[in-house]
């Protein structure tokens, strides 16, 4: 494996770090800006909706630039990002921060994938992107807790310096060791008017319904895990970062576990994952005053969240096929859809004064949603098995499949 890849997983690692730490930082920053917990939780739905739009825009805007050169760009925006937010005096310039810097990550994972395939043979593509994905998952396991550990004893602020200084680390490293590569030509060329016909396809709108509607039920509950622990659980706040590691932990086996059954059993991995998401969030709704009760669902919601990110990918590719360049970035920003709409309805509910518990309520309630979703796209498969879309995908597309598959795959796993 070249260590250019490496280098893109490191950035990876700072890229997940900044979008998830805000969980284990949200009370002392709500007080040092002097706004509510729900305000604060905004800032999370802030960095998604930069990322909805960044994934799809940048991937098409991007296609005749050099990658390695957007690479650069891209991570030297999104530090300074990190620097605007660690200096900004008010809650305003932070969120707009957050959103400059989620249109930088998106970018980055558009570019950066085509770039980490394109270093290694076509048997190595899978492995490069775990790579990829590899660094979300240590960012859930220890820079989202160690976000936390610094908010808590040297100011909220401090992540945003430590998130700063890793993607200077990134920057150097695609400087240094990540070689220019060619834009695909001639027939590899993405024809966005032929990709763009995917989205005629009712099998894509029920399936991007599901991922978001997955990923709202987990962030309704992820964004406001820290204040549920310590006011409802009675935890002390040193508790968080422990409990933020144990769910990446989880969501690490429940990646694992995914991969391993989701391509001989698709959907059953779709409704086992979801369903058993329902059931945690809905257990944690009820319990949520017992502090061993919400630790150990805390755990067991990261391995059935993650369970069913490679199934969601693999369904996103299995109807959108036709658009190698789209179907990754369409499934992002399906994630973010939801990491949006998430936080934002929990705020609501809180707002109405219904106590922390009541996000767990609302997540077993999207979760509930996206069983249903993926019930109907189910039906109508067993109705209609082959897409009309996949159907009339050209024969040059055959070339580009292997590569859109390892692109969606990786981006499904940052959306899980």
């Amino acid at each position: 494996m070249p260590i250019a890849v490496y280098v893109l997983g490191l950035s990876v690692f700072a890229l997940g770090t900044s979008e998830f730490m805000l969980s284990g930082i949200l009370q002392p920053l709500a007080r040092d800006l002097g706004v509510s917990i729900p305000q604060a939780g905004l800032l999370v739905s802030a960095f998604a909706i930069g990322m909805v739009v960044g994934a799809p825009v940048l991937a098409a805007a991007t296609l005749r630039l050099p990658r390695r050169t957007t690479l650069m760009a891209l991570l030297a925006v999104f530090g300074l990002g990190q620097v605007a937010g660690a200096l900004a005096p008010t809650y305003g310039v932070l969120f707009v921060s957050r959103v400059v810097s989620a249109l930088a990550c998106a970018g980055f994972w558009a570019v950066g994938a085509a770039v980490a395939v394109s270093l290694v043979p076509v048997t190595a593509r899978a492995r490069a992107m775990a790579v990829m994905v590899g660094g979300l998952s240590v960012a859930n396991i220890a820079g989202v807790p160690a976000g936390a550990l610094l908010g808590q004893h040297a100011g909220w602020r401090s992540a945003f310096w430590a998130v700063a200084v890793l993607s200077v680390i990134g920057l150097v490293g695609v400087i240094a060791l990540v070689p220019r590569t060619a834009v695909p030509t001639g027939d590899d060329r993405p024809q966005l008017r032929r990709e763009l016909a995917i989205y005629k396809d009712k099998q894509v709108w029920l399936s991007l319904t599901a991922t978001a509607m997955n990923g709202a039920a987990v962030f309704a509950l992820f964004s406001y895990l820290s204040p549920l622990l310590t006011d409802t659980a009675g935890l002390a706040e040193s508790w968080v970062p422990t409990v933020l590691a144990l769910f990446g932990v989880g969501a690490l086996i429940g990646t694992f576990v995914g991969g391993r059954v989701a391509d001989a059993h698709l959907f059953p991995t779709l409704f086992t994952g979801i369903a058993a998401s329902t059931v945690v969030l809905a257990v944690l709704a009820i319990t949520a005053h017992n502090p061993v009760a919400a630790v150990a669902l805390s755990l067991m919601l990261g391995v059935t969240a993650f369970t069913t990110a490679p199934a969601l990918n693999a369904r996103m590719f299995n109807v959108a096929n036709a658009a190698p360049t789209l179907a990754g970035a369409t499934t992002t920003a399906a994630f973010n859809v939801g990491n949006t709409l998430g936080p934002w309805l929990g705020g609501l509910v809180i707002a109405a004064h219904w106590g922390y518990r009541s996000v767990a309520g609302l997540g077993a309630a999207l979760a509930a949603v996206a069983v249903l979703t993926t019930f109907i796209s189910f039906r109508l498969q067993r109705s209609t098995p082959r897409s009309r879309i996949i159907a009339k995908s050209a024969p040059s597309d055959s070339a580009s499949v292997p590569a859109a598959r390892s692109s969606a795959e990786g981006s499904e796993q940052h959306a899980g």
